[in-house]
């Protein structure tokens, strides 16, 4: 059996203390450090997971095999870029990169040293997304809706990229052929960003989908639905609850907490390790990437805007 990867998490934030925690408590990592450009809050994050801060990017490329990017989403193509020229495994978070070029560049790299590379599309491991998996056919219309109030961290992107992105990486998944249609409106509110944004996808198989996303909203909600030949699927993120209507009459189905970020960690593991292929790889990083770039161009072209 191999020894324990060894793994740092670059970015000490919101998101990256998570990963920091999760990785501290996976017995197949040996979390090695913790940067930030702060390093008061990478030392205080790292000791968290029992582990150290470092200085630099250097310093954590020396100690490690792997590496989780968890910084700003402008910055994930910079240091992915040298993590996988240093020959380092790569988990960077969504989305993958801001632009096409980007993350053609960050997966011809990978694909060029044989490392894996894993993009953090958390809604891949919910409980949630295998009940849908379940219950849900070939879909011929999808709606998804994702809000939330405003806060002020993830706003040097859209709401697109910091949101609606989840639940375009869900469509992609659910739906049959290729976008072949993108329509979109959203409005920038208290950021220089789009803060929310409605979109309807069009795909070549026939499917439609409609999501909304909002970081401008009074409180947090996250549903689906879905409807397939045979009836509909109503799944309730934040409740933890799916709701089945079709001819066989109606089907209930509650969860309870579910770890989907160390499920993810262990997914990205087992790839390094060889033992499973990378569930959401650079090319399923940039078909959702594609996608959201397509809506927050619609947006932007809106003459009502």
């Amino acid at each position: 059996m191999p020894g324990p990867l060894r793994l740092a998490v670059v970015g000490a934030g919101h998101f990256g203390r998570y990963h920091v925690l999760k990785a501290a408590a996976e017995p197949r990592v040996a979390l090695v450090g913790v940067v930030d450009h702060d390093p008061a809050k990478a030392a205080r994050v790292a000791a968290e997971g029992g582990a150290r801060g470092l200085p630099d990017l250097d310093a954590a490329l020396a100690a490690a095999e792997a590496v989780v990017v968890a910084a700003s989403t402008r910055a994930h193509h910079e240091i992915g870029l040298r993590v996988l020229e240093a020959g380092r495994h790569l988990f960077v978070e969504k989305p993958i990169a801001t632009t096409l070029a980007e993350a053609d560049e960050l997966i011809g790299q990978a694909a060029a040293r044989g490392l894996v590379l894993q993009v953090g599309h958390l809604e891949r491991f919910s409980v949630a997304r295998s009940a849908l998996a379940r219950h849900v056919g070939r879909p011929v219309a999808m709606e998804f809706a994702r809000l939330a109030p405003y806060r002020p961290r993830g706003t040097d992107v859209s709401v697109v990229l910091d949101l609606m992105i989840h639940d375009i990486d869900l469509a992609l998944t659910l739906a049959e052929g290729a976008v072949a249609r993108v329509e979109a409106v959203g409005r920038s509110v208290l950021s220089d960003t789009l803060d929310f944004a409605q979109a309807r996808l069009a795909f070549t198989g026939g499917a439609v989908a409609s999501l909304t996303a909002s970081r401008v909203s009074p409180g947090v909600e996250r549903v689906a639905r879905l409807f397939d030949g045979t009836g509909s699927v109503a799944v309730d993120f934040v409740g933890r609850h799916l709701a089945r209507f079709g001819r066989d009459g109606r089907h209930e189905e509650s969860w309870h907490d579910a770890d989907p970020l160390a499920a993810q960690l262990a997914a990205f593991v087992a790839a390094v390790r060889g033992e499973a292929e990378v569930v959401v790889d650079g090319a399923a990083g940039r078909a959702a990437l594609a996608v959201a770039l397509a809506v927050e161009r619609a947006c932007l072209s809106d003459p009502s805007a």
